[in-house]
């Protein structure tokens, strides 16, 4: 789900767009295809959902919305986001705490 890069960290997502809030739910897959499963209020039109999902990412991860970049998955639920200027450590604790306090909610 995260893994290394030379400018930051990239990010394995799984969209549902739709849904009645922007949250993480949980985790899809497991081992190394693991994707973090993020609800998306956003419809998936004109690149609603995309852009829905940096503003969650960035706000999740601290960082600034031209610190998030799609790499890949522009028109699946299926997508890859780089995270510039953070480390592994660092996204590995946002996610896991984001991932408790959505269970928790």
């Amino acid at each position: 789900m995260l893994r290394s890069a030379a400018e930051g960290v990239t990010l394995a997502v799984r969209a549902q767009p739709g849904a009645k809030r922007t949250a993480i739910v949980g985790i899809y897959g497991e081992g190394i295809t693991a994707q973090l499963k993020v609800a998306v209020q956003a419809p998936p039109l004109e690149g609603r959902a995309n852009e829905a999902l940096i503003a969650f990412l960035a706000e999740t991860f601290g960082l600034p919305k031209n610190a998030i970049q799609l790499v890949s998955g522009e028109l699946s639920r299926s997508k890859v986001f780089l995270l510039r200027g953070i480390a592994l450590a660092q996204a590995t604790k946002a996610v896991a705490k984001s991932v408790i306090s959505s269970f928790k909610a």
